[in-house]
Order: C-alpha cells, then sequence, then structure tokens
C-alpha cells in the first residue's frame, strides 16, 4: 500500500472513510465528532485502535442527513483526511473523538462496504494565485466577519482577532466558513471549489447577506425595545400623575370620562336593553387602558349612545287653523296632501284629548298590533311640482324639527343600517346620524328620491327601508353600529319619488301614495304671482315697485318657454328677466323708472320662444294625427305620421319604439284592413302598398299600448286622404275587434294637451270616471268625446271627406317638416 507525503506527515493511500451527516470538516480546523452508529464505532475500533499508529481517517459528508447508514452513492466524492487527536468511549456507548482535517482529498474507489466503508483517495490541493485580488477578497472577508462577530452574541471574540491575524488566505477561508452557520450544501461548496480566490467570493457573499438580516433583526429588536421602554415610560408617568392628582385632590382624566359618561347615561333616559348595553360597555371602559386600542373605540361607542334623542321630543301645534294657515302660505293648491296633513293633526289631537276614554268604555285592547303614532307617506309627481319643498312645510305647520335624507344612488345597505362595530371607521347609518344631529325623536323625516334607489353586492338599501317604514316594526330598529332597538314610531316619515314603477313592491305596499300632479296653466300663474315672483325680487335684491310682471308676461313664459309639469324652469325665466332689469339698476342708479313686464316684452329679455304650438302645421296634411303619453317628468302630446308608397305589403316603424308599441302598430293595421270597404278604401291597398308608420321625437325611447287609436286614425286619414282636425287629440288602446280599451296617466295626458292648445280629447268610455282627477278650470274649457269602439274615434277625429274623394279615395301624405324647437331631453314615453 502506498502512501502519500503531506508536509511532514505520511498518509496512506487506502483510508476508512466516516460519513457524516449535516456536518462539513475543512482542513486546518480542529473538531469534536461523536460516534454513535454500529458501523462507525467498529470503524474507530478497529481502524484506529488496533492500527494505533495510523491515526488518520477519511471525513466525508452524506448527501442526504436522514439516511443514518450511506452507500458511497450517497456519500460526496471529496472530503478531508483528519488525523484523530484524540478517542474517549463514553457510558452511553457512544465515542467522543477530537480530530484536526489536514487536507482535502478525493475518493478514487471504494475497496469494502462491509464492516465499514473504505476506498482509495488521492490528495486535491487548493490553489493559491497570491494575486492583489485574492488580498482585497481578504481583507474585505475579515471586515465582514468582524462585523458578523458584533451582531452575533454567542460567537467569542477570539474569532475575530484568529481572522484578523491570519496571513494566508486558505487558511482565512476555512476559519470563516468552519465558524459561520451554513447550509450543509452550501458549506460542501466551498470545500469543493479549487481556487482560494473563489471560495473567497462565495464566502464574501455569504456575509453580505447575512449581515443585512441580522442588522434587520437588530432594527426591528430596537424599534420592539424603544416601543416597549416608551410604553413603560409612559404607565410610570401615569402612575404618578395619578399619585400627584390624588394628593392634590384632582380626579383621573380617564376616571372623569367615565363618570360624565355615567351621569349623561343616567340622563339619557334610555330604555332598559340599551341602557344596559351602555353600563355593560362603560364597566369596560372603566377597567381598561387609555392607551388600549379598543378604548377609543368603546369610548366613540358611548359618545352615539347618549348623544341620540332617547326621550326627546318637540312638542306638536296641534291648531288645526294655524297648520292650513302655513300650508297655503307656503304653497298654492295641493289640496289632498294639506288635507292628509289635517286629519293627521286632528287625529293627533283627539287622541292626547281622549287617551284612556277607550279602556274606560271597555273597548276590546289588541296585544298583537301596537298603537301607530307615525305617518308613511310618499308624495308621486313629476319634477318641480314642490315634493320636497313640501316637506319644510309641513315641519314648519306642525313645529317639528325637519330632516332630509338624499337617497339617489345609494348602493349599500350599511348607508342606512350601519356598519358594526367590529370595523375600522364604523359609524351608524344615516337614519340614526340624521335623528342626532336633529336631537328629537319625532322630526319630519323626508327620505327624498326613494325611486332612484341602487343596489349592488354590498346589499339592496330598499329592502333596509322596508323596517324602517313599517309601522308594525320600526318601533325596535336595530342599526348594525348602535346594536340595540330604537323607537322611530314616532317620526313622521315622507318620501318622495318621480315614478312608481323603480319602487320594490314590498316597500311601496307600506307607504301611503299621494300623488302631485302637473299644474295648470291658471295654477302656474297663481304660483308665479304668489311665490316665485316675489322670491326672485328677493333674490336679485331688487325692491317690489321696480319690477312688475303682468298676467299676460307670465302666461306667454308658461306657454312659449317653459312648457314643464313643475314650476322649476318658470322660476329661472322669471329669475333670468330679474337679473336683466337688476343689471339696468344697479348701473343707473335708483333714478331709473319701475319696469313693467308685458307679453311683447318677453322676448326682448330671454329670446325667441323656445317652444311652439304647431299642431295645425303638423296635422294639415292627411295621415297626421296627434297622441297623448305620459312621462316621469309629465305628459307630453306626440305625433303619428303614416305614408304610403309602391311597394307590397311592408310596413316599416321607426321612432325608437319598444314592443308593445310596434303590437299596437300591427293590431291598427289590421283593423284598418278589415274595415278598408267600410271607408271607401280600395281592400287590396296593402298588396300594392307599403306603409311607414314613424313618431318623431327618434331619441327618446317610447313604447305603451295607448297610442292604438291614434295609429289607426293616421292610417285611415292616410288611406281616404281626410285630415284630422287640428284641435284634436287622443288617447287609447285598440283591439283587433275595434274596441277602445282604458289607459292609465290620464290626468298628466290631459293637461299636456291643454298647454299644447288643444281643446277636444277622445278618450276610452271606461276613462270617464277619472275626469274627476283632472282640474275643474281645464275640465270647464275642453270637451271630451267618450268612444267605445275605434270607429267613433275616427268619426271625431277626422274632418269630413272632401269632394275629391269619390275619385281619389287615397292621396299620400308628404313628409312634414319639423318646426324649429328646442330639443328635449331624451326620455322615455309610455304612450
Amino acid at each position: 500500500m502506498a502512501n502519500i507525503e503531506i508536509g511532514d506527515m505520511t498518509i496512506p493511500t487506502e483510508l476508512a472513510i466516516l460519513p457524516l451527516r449535516g456536518l462539513v470538516v475543512y482542513p486546518m480546523m480542529w473538531l469534536p465528532l461523536t460516534v454513535g452508529q454500529e458501523r462507525s464505532i467498529r470503524l474507530v475500533d478497529e481502524a484506529l485502535v488496533e492500527l494505533a499508529e495510523k491515526r488518520f481517517i477519511g471525513l466525508f459528508t452524506s448527501k442526504n442527513v436522514e439516511v443514518e447508514e450511506p452507500s458511497p452513492g450517497e456519500i460526496h466524492e471529496l472530503g478531508t483526511v483528519a488525523i484523530v487527536h484524540r478517542m474517549l468511549k463514553a457510558p452511553d456507548g457512544t465515542i467522543r473523538l477530537i480530530v484536526q482535517g489536514i487536507e482535502r482529498i478525493r475518493v478514487k474507489r471504494y475497496l469494502q462496504e462491509e464492516p465499514y466503508l473504505r476506498a482509495e483517495i488521492e490528495v486535491v490541493p487548493d490553489v493559491e494565485d497570491g494575486s492583489l485580488e485574492q488580498e482585497a477578497l481578504m481583507r474585505t472577508a475579515q471586515e465582514l466577519f468582524r462585523r458578523l462577530i458584533s451582531l452575533v452574541p454567542h460567537m467569542p471574540e477570539e474569532l475575530e482577532t484568529a481572522a484578523i491575524n491570519a496571513t494566508d488566505a486558505r487558511q482565512l477561508a476555512y476559519l470563516i466558513a468552519a465558524s459561520v452557520r451554513m447550509e450543509p450544501q452550501q458549506a460542501q461548496r466551498i470545500l469543493e471549489l479549487d481556487p482560494v480566490r473563489e471560495k473567497l467570493v462565495q464566502l464574501n457573499q455569504f456575509l453580505n447577506k447575512e449581515l443585512e438580516v441580522l442588522e434587520l433583526g437588530r432594527k426591528i429588536q430596537t424599534q420592539a425595545q424603544d416601543e416597549m421602554t416608551k410604553m413603560q415610560r409612559e404607565y410610570f408617568l401615569r402612575e404618578q400623575l395619578k399619585a400627584i392628582q390624588k394628593e392634590l385632590g384632582e380626579g383621573d382624566e380617564q376616571e372623569a370620562e367615565v363618570q360624565e359618561f355615567e351621569q349623561r347615561i343616567n340622563a339619557a333616559g334610555m330604555p332598559e336593553e340599551a341602557e344596559k348595553e351602555a353600563r355593560r360597555e362603560l364597566d369596560r371602559l372603566r377597567k381598561m387602558p387609555s392607551q388600549a386600542a379598543e378604548y377609543t373605540v368603546i369610548k366613540g361607542f358611548l359618545d352615539w349612545m347618549v348623544n341620540l334623542p332617547w326621550s326627546k321630543t318637540t312638542p306638536d301645534n296641534l291648531d288645526i287653523a294655524h297648520a292650513r294657515a302655513v300650508l297655503d302660505e307656503d304653497h298654492y293648491g295641493l289640496e289632498d296632501i294639506k288635507k292628509r296633513i289635517l286629519e293627521f293633526l286632528a287625529v293627533r289631537k283627539l287622541r292626547m284629548e281622549r287617551k284612556g276614554e277607550a279602556e274606560a268604555e271597555g273597548l276590546p285592547h289588541d296585544y298583537i298590533r301596537r298603537e301607530r303614532e307615525g305617518v308613511i307617506l310618499c308624495f308621486v309627481g313629476p319634477p318641480g311640482t314642490g315634493k320636497t319643498s313640501l316637506g319644510r312645510s309641513i315641519a314648519r305647520a306642525m313645529g317639528r324639527k325637519f330632516i332630509r335624507l338624499a337617497l339617489g344612488g345609494i348602493r349599500d345597505e350599511a348607508e342606512i343600517r350601519g356598519f358594526r362595530r367590529t370595523y375600522i371607521g364604523s359609524m351608524p347609518g344615516r337614519i340614526i346620524q340624521s335623528l342626532r344631529r336633529a336631537e328629537t325623536r319625532n322630526p319630519i323625516f323626508m327620505l327624498d328620491e326613494v325611486d332612484k334607489l341602487g343596489h349592488d353586492f354590498r346589499g339592496d338599501p330598499a329592502s333596509a327601508l322596508l323596517e324602517v317604514l313599517d309601522p308594525e316594526q320600526n318601533v325596535e330598529f336595530r342599526d348594525h353600529y348602535v346594536d340595540v332597538p330604537f323607537d322611530l314610531s314616532q317620526v313622521f316619515f315622507i318620501t318622495t319619488a318621480n315614478q312608481l314603477e323603480t319602487i320594490p313592491q314590498p316597500l311601496l305596499d307600506r307607504m301611503e301614495i299621494i300623488e302631485l300632479s302637473s299644474y295648470t296653466e291658471e295654477e302656474k300663474v297663481k304660483i308665479a304671482q304668489g311665490y316665485l315672483v316675489p322670491r326672485q325680487i328677493r333674490e336679485t335684491g331688487l325692491r317690489s315697485g321696480e319690477i312688475q310682471f303682468e298676467e299676460g308676461a307670465l302666461r306667454r313664459l308658461i306657454s312659449d318657454y317653459t312648457r314643464e309639469a313643475g314650476v322649476r324652469n318658470l322660476e329661472r325665466g322669471i329669475g333670468s328677466v330679474a337679473r336683466k332689469v337688476a343689471t339696468k339698476v344697479a348701473e343707473g342708479g335708483d333714478g331709473n323708472p319701475p319696469v313693467t313686464v308685458t307679453a311683447d316684452k318677453v322676448p326682448d329679455y330671454l329670446g325667441r320662444p323656445r317652444f311652439l304650438r304647431d299642431v295645425a302645421e303638423r296635422v294639415e296634411m292627411p295621415g297626421v294625427a296627434t297622441g297623448m303619453a305620459w312621462t316621469p317628468v309629465g305628459g307630453e302630446i306626440l305625433f303619428i305620421e303614416a305614408t304610403r308608397m309602391l311597394g307590397g305589403k311592408g310596413f316599416t316603424l321607426t321612432g325608437q319604439l319598444g314592443d308593445v308599441m310596434k303590437e299596437s302598430a300591427q293590431a291598427a293595421l289590421s283593423w284598418v284592413r278589415n274595415r278598408a270597404k267600410d271607408y271607401g278604401i280600395d281592400e287590396g291597398f296593402f298588396a300594392k302598398s307599403d306603409i311607414h308608420l314613424h313618431i318623431p321625437a327618434g331619441a327618446a325611447p317610447k313604447d305603451g299600448p295607448s297610442a292604438g287609436v291614434t295609429m289607426a286614425t293616421a292610417l285611415v286619414s292616410l288611406l281616404t286622404g281626410r285630415r284630422v282636425r287640428q284641435d284634436v287629440a287622443m288617447t287609447g288602446e285598440i283591439t283587433l275587434r275595434g274596441q277602445v280599451l282604458p289607459i292609465g296617466g290620464l290626468k298628466e295626458k290631459v293637461l299636456a294637451a291643454s298647454r299644447a292648445g288643444i281643446t277636444t280629447v277622445i278618450l276610452p268610455e271606461r276613462n270617464q270616471k277619472d275626469l274627476d282627477d283632472i282640474p275643474e278650470v281645464v275640465r270647464n274649457k275642453m270637451h271630451f268625446v267618450f268612444a267605445e269602439r275605434v270607429e267613433q274615434v275616427v268619426d271625431a277625429a277626422l274632418e269630413p271627406a272632401p269632394a275629391a274623394a269619390a275619385e281619389d279615395a287615397g292621396p299620400q301624405a308628404e313628409a312634414i317638416p319639423e318646426p324649429t324647437t328646442e330639443p328635449q331631453p331624451a326620455m322615455e314615453i309610455i304612450a
């Protein structure tokens, strides 16, 4: 067996191999080892004890630390030859060794595997170049290692001394690699690198990373320590402050807050459940340090609890005459709403005066349903009819506080019910917030634009309003934040809407519906004279004697400039005139003569008329009929135009019509074809003609069945050459048998016809009962024709047949040019 000379040592080429788990031994390093495996103990006994003069052993790291007795393939090829300086057998059967790494070796081939591993080896010396780069790497490694030792408490200072005094790059590399904590694979990588310079590069990268981790940990630890020190310092200062305040006879700030809350809870008049919850949270606040995170949450909750009007009410003014005077002073007309408010006051007055008489008279007591005190009204009508301002007037008449909550666009259910206290920044819903600001539990509470509520993944606010607006349930309304019942039964709820179709039916069922219709011209004149003109005079800074509006000027404003259901645009027109007069007064001083606005002067202030009464122009040719429609912003008139051209069975419908309206047009055409002979129309006209039916204002969607009679009349007019009377408008649903069915929105439609100058209106017979809803002043100046069949509508609407009709029963209608009017906003028209 050959030997290898390393310095003054002679190492045999065949060595016993001791596998190590999770440990790498480097040359020039001293290391204690514990041998416990049976195979390893036998290796030590035979290879070292029997051959006492040869105490060399090969130390190789196992690739898998889980394997106790690795095979040759599970051991790294490169290891370290070491000399065993001391061996000690422990009482537990293990052997303790002190070894010194000598040189790197590689296994050439394994000679035996049993009873222990034995292999032929070769020495693999490290490569040192002695370059300046290696010198620089050494100094960098020494500095990084020094900083690492300063950050790691368990590393002795002697390591720093040894590293600084190391003059050999190989020795420094192995010293650092053996001293720091590395993964076995990374440590083996250091051993396997041949150039010492590469070893130092790898070690420098490792040391930099370790330093970043240790410095960040030191920073975090320092911050935590500083925070703990700060909290301890604050605690000691507070304890000292308590002691000082106690000596001075002053109370603790936290204790003062607790006592204040306790006094306010006693004075709040809370129900039993609410008071119990408030006191429970107060006890938690008393025992909790003020620096705790939840302290602020509990304090905020108690602040809401003690500020809610649990028992605060506003006394009602039950003087009926006073309420009637206030309502009449603030609003003209609106008799239905005024009567309902007076009824509520009268009932409340009698209930207060006759309280207890029911029990004395022996009337049965309802143990399930409680006595309802509040009112839930829903004002429905076009914009500008006074719905919102009416709520303020009701509050003034009753002597109550007024709250307005705009619901338009609200999509989150928590806006109504509030957010639970588990969330950061949570707060009650808008109902509870508004009541806190009002400081009373019986205000007039207006929920504006209830028909414009939205809903999405966060919930449906309309569903949350079901409890708020239910007289049987709102006595125990639970907000998510407060989480105790609050009595809303004494609140006078008023909701407003422009249309009922978008309100969910369960919510609609809980409200008393009061409809506000469009104003007539007479009502608008009275409103302008009594309310709008004086208000605009005040807002523009004029004196009452500096400007006057004649009635004719107001009527022209209404008819030619503001064709609307309400009075908002009318007030804007009056304000525009008043501002121009104010400008002249401001330029000329007080010497200007008073201005009287007449009908002839209105164009001088507002320019050309925006609306034209063009019914006569549009129906001057056969094939055009005037209909009536309902929209969410009031009634409108619409024109249905028909024309005929050569073709074959073509029927075109234009004007952005809905499915229902298209079906009505088909029904009208079928009726006309069926009755063509009765009107002297060629029964085969459809086989050799194309019919085009058009409804202008094509940007506005239109739908509904009530234009059926108008379409039939337009078709008969086209095919007979008889024009539709200029002063006639009509509405009604048509059937294939020629019956005229009733329609809705009659009041708005008739008022729209009146605004357009129509004097005769053809209505379904079964709508005759609805005439009572139309103001008397409109009924008196209009003529109503009630029809059960389409034949009656045609006879009433068409002019007598011209003399030329016998020769040509079907002249074609030419296109009717549109008059120049201001474009109207797009809206859905229900014909």
